[in-house]
């Protein structure tokens, strides 16, 4: 028996065009990537260290800023504006979660005032966001519903 050993085709394998593909795409994400984490009205909320992050389908977002000025889902609004805005989400949802984000040099007295007002067109579900606070936290913001 004559075993001949047949050559081997030595194959190779050019990966270069496979690296170019991936640097487009790694290129195409970071350019297309969203970098803007939070909304442009900056307040600095206070900390706590409750973990309760609550989420709602039917939320109003109000923000109050260290100079006093009041913002409903990051519109700058007046007071009479303000609370025509709250009685119009309080006939379209009863139900809808008012969520106060209040830099902590804010008043006491101003935070409640807007917590009656809302309350007076209706909506009766508030909360307070504050950031958690320890090494966990990072800078994470809950709402704690106020009874």
């Amino acid at each position: 028996m004559n075993f001949s050993l047949a050559r081997r085709v030595e194959t190779n394998v050019d990966v270069t065009p496979l690296i170019d593909i991936i640097f487009q795409l790694v290129l195409f994400f970071m350019v297309s990537t969203n970098f803007v984490t939070s909304p442009g009205i900056e307040v600095d909320l206070p900390r706590s260290s409750s973990q309760t992050v609550l989420r709602e389908k039917q939320e109003v977002k109000l923000w109050i800023t260290e100079d006093g000025a009041v913002a409903l889902d990051e519109t700058v609004v007046s007071w009479s504006e303000l609370g025509a805005a709250l009685k119009t989400k309080s006939r379209e949802a009863p139900d809808t979660l008012v969520i106060i984000k209040a830099d902590q040099a804010v008043g006491h007295g101003r935070v409640v005032a807007i917590m009656d007002l809302a309350r007076s067109v209706g909506l009766d579900r508030l909360a307070i966001a504050t950031e958690a606070n320890g090494p966990e936290g990072g800078g994470q913001q809950n709402a704690s519903e106020a009874p």
